[in-house]
């Protein structure tokens, strides 16, 4: 059986992930699932490790973040992960599970073989276990600025749409920022301090194709940029993780197709 730890070769000693403790269920269990976490706290003055949970599966719900539950307010009182709407809908799980980013609320246990292992979301400095630091991430949100953009003054209602450009926002719209697209991403493991990556594209091109938006072509002038968006090169890993469905490197594509239809 391979081993639960990740390969270590080439890693700061500081960063190498060790074998931490094994947490057994009170008593046997027929139906006892194992849980392989990563841990670290930088307090603690030692570096990660990961930790072996025994869950009895009698006794959880059939999400992984049912597992996490019962782990923090049964066994282990010291793990730290995000969690809030637990329906899919807010994003605050995200995380990698079984080697793919994806929402523990919405990951079922049964659906993965072996001992489940969840580590924080890829290639995001961790700030205790579970919890990485997004703060980067909202900033990037922040620079394309996510809201609408009129010179018209406001109508005494709503702004209306017909039917068809309401649809063209439909599959795009859904995206709750979960970033498992963008941690995902080998083009932001190596480019994130510029590069915007597929969450925040997939944004971008949402207001970009708002019919009550009046701010397209200010919109597609910060975009044109050579590591803001040109640094995706078309690897998909960002669709194939995305846990609502969404494609953002289609996104991603018709922005450049505007770019290129606006020059000609």
């Amino acid at each position: 059986m391979r081993s639960f730890l990740p390969m270590n070769w080439g890693v700061a000693p500081g960063s190498k992930v060790a074998r931490g403790r094994r947490w057994p269920t009170a008593g046997a269990r027929a139906r006892a699932r194992s849980f392989e976490i990563y841990r670290y706290d930088p307090e603690s003055g030692g570096g990660p490790r990961v930790d072996i949970y025994e869950v009895d599966r009698d006794d959880c719900g059939p999400m992984v973040l049912d597992a996490l539950l019962k782990i923090k307010n049964e066994v282990d009182p010291t793990l730290t992960f995000r969690r809030s709407c637990r329906e899919g809908v807010c994003g605050s799980c995200s995380m990698n599970i079984d080697g793919r980013n994806w929402l523990a609320c919405t990951q079922a246990i049964d659906d993965i073989e072996g001992p489940v292992r969840v580590f924080p979301l890829s290639h995001m400095r961790v700030i205790k276990d579970l919890v990485v630091d997004q703060s980067h991430l909202f900033d990037q949100h922040k620079l394309i600025e996510p809201w609408l953009h009129a010179e018209e003054p406001p109508p005494e209602r709503e702004r209306l749409q017909s039917p068809e450009e309401r649809a063209k926002l439909d599959g795009y719209y859904e995206c709750i920022l979960c970033f498992s697209c963008t941690g995902g991403c080998p083009s932001y493991w190596w480019n994130g301090d510029r590069y915007l990556g597929p969450a925040v594209l997939l944004q971008a091109y949402r207001w970009l194709i708002d019919s009550r938006d009046e701010a397209t072509g200010e919109r597609l002038d910060e975009l044109e940029d050579p590591f803001r968006l040109y640094r995706c090169h078309t690897i998909m890993n960002c669709t194939k993780t995305c846990p609502k469905g969404l494609e953002p490197a289609k996104a991603i594509a018709e922005i450049k197709a505007m770019l290129v239809k606006r020059r000609q």
